[in-house]
């Protein structure tokens, strides 16, 4: 499975960006899909996931609210609607897959299989 980040950019505080990430190869074994990120000299955070069915997301507590992730699974992509952008949220972005297809929840790094190459986002102030 190859993931493919697009959509990043420079935005205002305030604005709003929305990335998303398609999904090519064996897209039948995509299960969960999240988005983390990592600013520089920071460890890569978990931003938010949603699983296979859609019908179970989960957000860090630093964008709920302002964040929302989305999947078509017909078009094997999934996408994450950023709002009300701080200066904190400027970070590359990375989308990941796991092959899980229930409705447990992953937010660690090394529980997922499959990762996107990553997309600069920076918010200035």
């Amino acid at each position: 499975v190859q993931l493919q980040a697009y959509g990043g950019g420079l935005v205002q505080a305030g604005g709003s960006l929305r990335l998303s990430c398609a999904a090519s190869g064996r897209t039948q074994s995509v299960g969960e899909m999240g988005w983390f990120r990592q600013a520089p000299g920071k460890e890569r955070e978990f931003v938010a996931c949603i699983t296979r069915s859609g019908g179970n997301t989960y957000y860090a507590d630093s964008v709920r609210g302002r964040f929302t992730i989305s999947r078509d699974n017909a078009k094997n992509t999934v996408s994450l609607q950023m709002n009300s952008l701080k200066p904190e949220d400027t970070a590359v972005y990375y989308c990941a897959a796991d092959r899980r297809w229930d409705m447990t929840i992953a937010t660690m790094p090394d529980e997922y299989d499959y990762w996107g190459q990553g997309t600069q986002v920076t918010v200035s102030s």
